[in-house]
């Protein structure tokens, strides 16, 4: 990598995509919330239904409205860890890339061998307040007596590793690991190769930057979802009575969902993962974009 580069430009593609996460997610945190309920809806239950709809309005009913965005202050901190993780090691992988390459050119097998290990980095980092987002989304489901009621990501964290050990805090980093390296490339790697061949196309702007980030996010859907279908479930699991989980890890939870419950149940919250996924990579990367326009705008401006 380029040694005269300034600790800012080291330092904004990990800042960019952080504060662009971040941004997403508190707008779309209700969807998730709605998507996670949904994974749990008919848990060993062969064709199980469940309408989002119907959900959301019961879960308002029930709870209240507020209950949508049960569980923001961990996606935020989730997005502070995994996304400028991930966003900042793709970025710097592209551009290590370039100076090994010799010119601006990256090749698709680069872009997709970038997304891969910077998801799968990324996911690591972040794995923690992964699990304490779903505890907080899933702990409504419970009976009154066994709910947690965590009053933050901190809460969580802290009373998590008091009662099953800090190590728990990694459950489901198999599936978690997996669901990002999928969803990088389908959202990193395709809309970097989309928009590289949209401006190329039809020219840099709006129209190239929303047409690939509509392209990487059904990508991102279809790749993902049933990783995150897995780790979801190795998330929410607690041991019964006898201290026993209702699975023992990957292999184990796909095996009996695919036998009690059916292997179409993995796309069961397909439509609301994509309304949850695609526009959150598109707010992401747009405010990406605009964050590093804008920076390189502020650069100049001190240059003149």
């Amino acid at each position: 990598m380029d040694s005269t580069r300034s600790p800012w430009q080291i330092a904004q593609p990990f800042v960019t995509g952080g504060v662009a996460g971040m941004t997403a997610t508190a707008l779309i945190q209700p969807i998730d919330m709605i998507k996670v309920r949904l994974q749990l809806t008919g848990e060993g239950v062969k064709n199980a239904k469940a309408h989002p709809i119907r959900l959301a309005t019961e879960l308002i009913r029930r709870e209240s409205f507020f209950s949508l965005y049960r569980g923001l202050s961990a996606g935020l901190l989730r997005q502070a860890t995994y996304t400028t993780a991930r966003m900042g090691l793709f970025n710097t992988f592209l551009s290590m890339s370039k100076d090994y390459n010799g010119n601006d050119k990256v090749t698709f097998g680069q872009r997709a061998a970038a997304g891969l290990a910077a998801g799968g980095l990324g996911a690591i980092v972040g794995t923690p307040a992964d699990l304490a987002l779903v505890r907080m989304q899933a702990d409504g489901m419970l009976p009154k007596s066994q709910r947690a009621n965590y009053h933050g990501v901190g809460n969580a964290l802290v009373r998590i590793t008091k009662d099953e050990g800090a190590l728990a805090l990694w459950n489901g980093a198999g599936p978690t690991v997996a669901r990002a390296m999928a969803l990088n490339v389908g959202m990193l790697t395709v809309y970097s190769q989309m928009k590289h061949k949209l401006d190329d196309l039809i020219g840099p702007g709006a129209l190239s930057t929303f047409g690939s980030s509509a392209t990487a996010g059904f990508f991102a859907s279809a790749l993902s979802l049933p990783f995150d279908f897995i780790k979801t479930r190795l998330q929410k699991q607690r041991p019964d009575l006898k201290g026993v989980m209702p699975y023992k890890g990957t292999i184990d939870c796909a095996l009996k969902v695919i036998r009690i419950e059916g292997p179409l149940s993995f796309y069961r919250s397909f439509p609301v993962y994509y309304l949850r996924i695609a526009p959150h990579a598109m707010l992401t990367l747009v405010v990406a974009d605009a964050l590093t326009a804008a920076a390189a705008a502020f650069k100049d401006s001190r240059s003149v």
